[in-house]
Order: C-alpha cells, then sequence, then structure tokens
C-alpha cells in the first residue's frame, strides 16, 4: 500500500486553517472572561456575617476584590446592621469584631465608609497611627476649597455639596472662618483631644469603660476630619439643616453638635444602608446601627 502525503500547498492551509481557528477561541474567551470581570458583583450575605460577628477568633474580611463603578444598593432582605456592614465592607479591608476599640470607632465615625462617591478616597482602616501616616493618606486626596475661604479644604466631592447647599442658605462655619473646621491633621487632632481628655481616658476608651468622650472629642488618629469628609458649622434652623441634607450632609456623630459628616447619600436612601434616624434634644442624628 502505498501512502500519499500532502503537498506543501495542503500543509500550509491547514496551518492557517488551525491559527484561525485558534485566534477566534482565544477571542471568545477574553471577551467571556473579561465580561465577568466587568460585571461581578460582590454580595455579602446574612449568613457570611452573622458567622462572622459571632466567630471572635476572627475579623471579618471580604476576601474577593470590592472595586466596582455599579452602584452599591444593600439587600433589603439583611437586618439595619448587616446592610450597613455590607456597604462599608466595600471600603474597609477587615471590619473589626465587636467589643474591640476599632468596632467602637466604627459604631461612632464609621458612617463616611458607606460613602458611595466614587471621587471620594477612604483608607483602609479607621485609625492612623501618627502624622505621618495621616499625610500620607492626605497627600493622594483631591481637595476643594470652601467658598469665602483661605485656608478651609475638604475633599472635593465633599467641598462641592457643601458649597451647593452655602449657596442655598447662609451657612457659617463654627469658628467663622478657619481650617480648624475643616480638614485636620493627626498634631491637631491629637492637640484637641488633649484639650478635654488625657491617656487615661484613651485607656478607657479602648477598654470599652467610655464611650461618651467620643460625641465631644475624637482620640487621636480616628477623626472624620482626617478624612476630609467632615466639617464644623454653626447651624440653628430647619432650611439650613434641610440644604444640608439635600447635599448628602448629615449629622451622625451623637451629642456632637456642630459636627456634620459628608455620607453623600440622599436623606431618603440611608434606613436602607442601616442608619437610624435618633433625635436628642431636637437635634436630628444620622447613627451607624453597630
Amino acid at each position: 500500500m502505498k501512502l500519499t502525503l500532502p503537498n506543501q500547498k495542503n500543509i500550509s492551509r491547514f496551518i492557517r486553517k488551525t491559527s484561525f481557528i485558534s485566534i477566534v477561541i482565544l477571542i471568545v474567551f477574553v471577551l467571556v472572561a473579561s465580561n465577568e470581570i466587568t460585571h461581578h458583583k460582590v454580595a455579602i450575605t446574612a449568613q457570611p456575617l452573622q458567622e462572622c460577628l459571632i466567630n471572635d477568633s476572627l475579623p471579618c474580611t471580604d476576601s474577593s476584590k470590592k472595586a466596582t463603578s455599579e452602584p452599591f444598593i444593600p439587600d433589603v432582605k439583611l437586618n439595619p446592621q448587616q446592610r450597613f456592614l455590607s456597604a462599608i465592607a466595600r471600603k474597609l479591608t477587615t471590619i473589626p469584631q465587636p467589643g474591640t476599640y476599632e468596632y467602637t470607632l466604627l459604631r461612632s465615625y464609621g458612617a463616611v465608609f458607606v460613602n458611595p462617591d466614587i471621587g471620594i478616597k477612604l483608607p483602609l482602616k479607621d485609625i492612623f497611627a501618627n502624622e505621618q501616616e495621616t499625610q500620607e493618606f492626605q497627600t493622594n486626596l483631591t481637595m476643594g476649597n470652601i467658598d469665602g475661604t483661605n485656608d478651609c479644604y475638604l475633599q472635593k466631592s465633599a467641598a462641592d455639596a457643601l458649597n451647593k447647599a452655602r449657596s442655598q442658605q447662609q451657612i457659617p462655619l463654627k469658628s467663622g472662618y478657619g481650617s480648624g473646621d475643616c480638614t485636620r491633621t493627626f498634631n491637631t487632632n491629637l492637640k484637641f483631644w488633649n484639650k478635654y481628655a488625657n491617656n487615661q481616658v484613651l485607656a478607657k476608651v479602648q477598654q470599652g469603660k467610655e464611650t461618651k468622650i467620643l460625641g465631644l472629642v475624637a482620640p487621636p488618629g480616628t477623626s472624620q476630619h482626617l478624612l476630609g469628609l467632615a466639617i464644623d458649622l454653626r447651624i440653628g434652623t430647619k432650611e439650613q439643616r434641610k440644604a444640608l441634607n439635600q447635599n448628602g450632609w448629615f449629622q451622625t456623630v451623637e451629642n456632637d453638635v456642630p459636627h456634620w459628616t459628608y455620607v453623600g447619600l440622599s436623606e431618603e436612601s440611608l434606613p436602607l444602608f442601616g442608619f437610624k434616624k435618633q433625635t436628642i434634644r431636637g437635634i436630628i442624628y444620622w447613627i451607624t446601627p453597630l
């Protein structure tokens, strides 16, 4: 029996055809993979959160990457605490365990981590260790000036929202002028703390034995002012409050009357994200559900 070998022309044609098919398969694979990446959504369900919070041996972490440009909407089937945690888990790498100092701070100052604005930058933890660490974070922020001031700056989205509110109503800063009402340095945060408290009080806060002080002054490295997302204002009318609320600004730190936080949500959306409405001496605060 005589074996017939393919000629060179047929071999070349076969190679071209095989290469074409391989390229088509590769393109299809890339498109499918890209689609999966682009439309990947991270959902933290009730069960993992409950297990995480019950288990004291490990912190609550989200092992998957949460970056997405799609707006996040909490699952209404979750309870308020779980909805809040599912929102902040997209920003924080680790959710601290109940009873820890970090969790206490998150309860008092964690409202900023819900902010959906993609232009807002947030740290990966809720405590800055020192001035250097604070400056490294602040150096990468895009800042905006508050109209009518020389040295009052906030993260640009927060500044734009506040300037819009102030164009609707006359809203003065607490001091009437200053940078101390706006974004602060670690050393300024420390200065305010030492004015109202000391190391003994800090130790009690860290042990969970003292929390009332958090409504007066933030411990070193923990203030929302360090993030460029808080400001102290002098507010006396419903119209002023309405203008601020309509632009994403709310009072979120219980009993800290002049302190306003840029949450970036509408008032109607706050309960969906787990916030609790609380009225104290005629002032409405939106408190975290932790």
